[in-house]
């Protein structure tokens, strides 16, 4: 009885571990901007799903399409019509990695360097991104960033040559989350 009271004991206190070492953000921010001499597009989305462990370095993002708010209703209304097609694909994904963050001490504050790599799937269409930013631990939470491009034709999105002039080929993508351990 006694044995398995301590194996018992020792199951929940290795789960806790576990559980400790994931953290969540349903508030992450990612901006896109788009600079061309013609016009600049921004656009802002404040409800981005995003997940860390920081045991595996695994780290996954959805994003609503449709919560992305821009300037002009306009061009909201065409970047979802037109561009993304958000009725067809609702959700940009990130999947990947942080590599080597099991060998950092993310219960301690301090800022890291580091470098992420995976599978951003937008507008139906998957490909490798490999990028470089930072992680900070704070007061038991975690906060990252990081800024990196993508170029609209490698995912499948076509600019209207009447528009072509006012919509770079490469968007800026910034990100930024502040994730809080998982409960």
């Amino acid at each position: 009885m006694k044995i398995r009271l301590i194996a018992l004991l020792v199951l929940a206190l290795a789960f806790q571990g576990v559980i400790a070492q994931k953290y969540v953000t349903k508030t992450g921010k990612i901006r896109f901007y788009s600079d061309t001499p013609m016009e600049k597009i921004e656009a802002v989305n404040n409800q981005v799903n995003s997940a860390l462990d920081v045991a595996t370095g695994q780290m996954v993002f959805r994003v609503l399409m449709k919560s992305f708010e821009f300037e002009k209703a306009l061009m909201q209304e065409h970047f979802n019509e037109n561009y993304v097609e958000s009725d067809k694909f609702p959700n940009a994904t990130f999947k990947g990695t942080v590599a080597g963050l099991q060998q950092l001490d993310m219960t301690k504050d301090g800022r890291h360097q580091v470098e992420v790599e995976g599978d951003l799937t937008i507008h139906g269409v998957t490909k490798k991104v490999k990028t470089t930013g930072t992680l900070e631990a704070k007061g038991g939470k975690i906060a990252g960033r990081c800024v990196f491009s993508v170029a609209v034709k490698d995912y499948g999105i076509s600019i209207p040559t009447a528009v072509v002039k006012q919509i770079a080929e490469t968007i800026e993508i910034t990100v930024d989350v502040t994730y809080d351990k998982m409960n």
